[in-house]
């Protein structure tokens, strides 16, 4: 029996001897690798990064609008009649004033024929009526009413003689005409539409900037903008600001002209607007790849006596590329672009200094 207690007792002696023995050889493990990345985290890493120094920069907003026609309007009759012609080509230029259409006016013509006889006799009878009042044949009453049958007849004329202008179209101003939709031959109604006219030169931009760039844009800011389709940059003047901010949007409507004598643009298209807001002489700009959001802000990472060092930075406006920075930097600093996500407060860094 004791034998057999001493077997036991032996096994499981061995058996704690081997749990001891592997948890020692675990923390000198750990140890060991724990070791060996605090060695590692304190290799120098080669970074890139650039020397902040102050620049000009034209802080510009980029927005979209719309290119409206300088003048339009539908043409339209403002009587109703056959036409009679159409003196005017599709997409072809015409003056201001020069006639577009014509109705017929051969009735209204009969009818001032007839009213200017009519009056011709009242003139008469009025030209009488004042010899016989002189001579104090007939009463004051009579001669007012031979007068006032006279002025009558003669309103009647200037009438007929305005409905007969009504009878040709002319061009409100000088632009291009558009598609006609109607035909000689044809009924025409004041609601009936002839056709556009349009003038395109200069041409309008409309469009809106955020509420909080309000206080920023003024009468005559010089704006550049482009197509769809084309690179070519074309520019237009700020002339005109709406006086309230619209509630629904929180948006201020602006509107600028720009000269068009080629006829590129073409009213209803797409504009892509860079609208100046203030220039910067001293800025200081940083590439957007150093910038890193965190939950308190933004941070960069500099190079300080060889090692990195975090800085919070405030910012502003961006380009394509860079940053502008607002505080956290100055003048000298070497910000790290490179890398940034896997430094820590600290490490030791060797910068590579890269143009920007």
């Amino acid at each position: 029996m004791k034998l057999k207690y001493i077997i036991y007792a032996l096994l499981i002696g061995g058996v704690a001897a081997l749990v001891i023995y592997r948890i020692t050889a675990n923390k000198k493990a750990t140890a060991a690798e724990s070791a060996g990345k605090g060695n590692a985290s304190q290799k120098t890493a080669t970074v890139n990064g650039i020397i902040v120094s102050p620049t000009s920069y034209a802080n510009t907003l980029s927005i979209t609008g719309s290119i409206d026609a300088n003048e339009r309007v539908d043409i339209r009759s403002e009587v109703s009649g056959v036409v009679r012609g159409i003196t005017f080509k599709e997409g072809g230029k015409v003056n201001k004033g020069q006639v577009l259409l014509k109705i017929d006016d051969s009735e209204l013509r009969a009818q001032l024929s007839q009213a200017l006889t009519r009056q011709s006799l009242a003139a008469g009878t009025e030209n009488r009526a004042s010899q016989l009042l002189a001579k104090e044949a007939i009463s004051q009453e009579e001669f007012d009413i031979a007068l006032a049958d006279l002025r009558s007849l003669k309103a009647q004329t200037q009438l007929i003689r305005a409905q007969l202008n009504k009878t040709q179209v002319r061009a409100p101003f000088s632009g291009t005409v558009g598609l006609r939709n109607t035909s000689e031959g044809e009924y025409l109604t004041p609601t009936t539409i002839v056709a556009s006219l349009v003038d395109t030169d200069p041409i309008k931009i409309t469009f809106s900037v955020p509420e909080k760039y309000s206080s920023k844009v003024k009468n005559n800011t010089k704006i550049t903008f482009t197509i769809s389709g084309s690179s070519r940059k074309y520019s237009a003047t700020v002339y005109a600001i709406e006086p309230q901010v619209e509630t629904a949007t929180r948006t201020l409507q602006l509107r600028a002209k720009a000269s068009n004598p080629d006829g590129t643009l073409i009213p209803g298209s797409f504009a892509n607007i860079e609208l100046p807001l203030s220039n910067v002489d001293k800025a200081l700009l940083i590439p957007s790849e150093a910038i890193i959001p965190i939950q308190n802000g933004k941070k960069v990472f500099i190079a300080s006596k060889g090692k990195a060092k975090e800085v919070m930075v405030e910012t502003s406006t961006r380009t394509e590329k860079d940053v502008l920075i607002t505080s956290g930097l100055k003048q000298g600093d070497t910000v790290l672009t490179t890398g940034v996500m896997t430094l820590k407060e600290g490490n030791p860094v060797k910068v590579v200094i890269s143009k920007k």
